[in-house]
């Protein structure tokens, strides 16, 4: 099975590099996972509506450039169903027991995801109601995947 993420920016924040580190090295015994970092598209604060449009399509486009064709792909969005761990992990154990050999989670910048990028994943997830940024988002990810792992195989994990 391997695992990649695809995340608008570049990671800056030591603390988080630090735990993405430790669970991307705990997930070399379940999975091959793999970071990729996109561009993130310059956006003043103060945009208007076409000009955010457009910085997402930037965005999106560069995204889906980094997407197989077989990939399935999970799109992190506000608008998208919320998963207990249990459930995540059985969603992920079903890719790979119907052959599923590729996953993508894709994070947005800062303004969130182009429609085309929403359009071509074939799941939208939300971790709540609350927004968190998208750096620290990718932790989250990284530590829900593993757990997804850990519950996979009946081993232990903090609830």
């Amino acid at each position: 099975m391997k695992i990649t993420i695809i995340s608008v920016g570049k990671l800056k924040e030591k603390y988080l590099i630090k735990g993405i580190n430790e669970y991307a090295k705990r997930l070399g015994a379940y999975c091959t996972f793999n970071i990729i970092e996109v561009d993130d598209e310059p956006a003043p604060e103060h945009l208007s509506a076409a000009n955010e449009q457009k910085v997402k399509e930037i965005e999106g486009e560069r995204i889906l450039e980094r997407i197989a064709s077989r990939d399935y792909v999970f799109a992190l969005d506000l608008q998208g169903q919320q998963l207990t761990s249990e459930a995540f992990a059985a969603d992920i154990e079903d890719k790979m027991i119907y052959g599923q050999s590729h996953i993508t989670f894709i994070i947005g910048g800062s303004l969130g995801l182009s429609p085309a990028v929403i359009q071509r994943s074939q799941m939208q997830i939300a971790f709540g109601k609350m927004t968190y940024p998208h750096q620290l988002m990718r932790l989250i990810l990284t530590e829900q995947i593993y757990r997804a792992f850990r519950i996979i195989r009946g081993e232990p994990y903090h609830k």
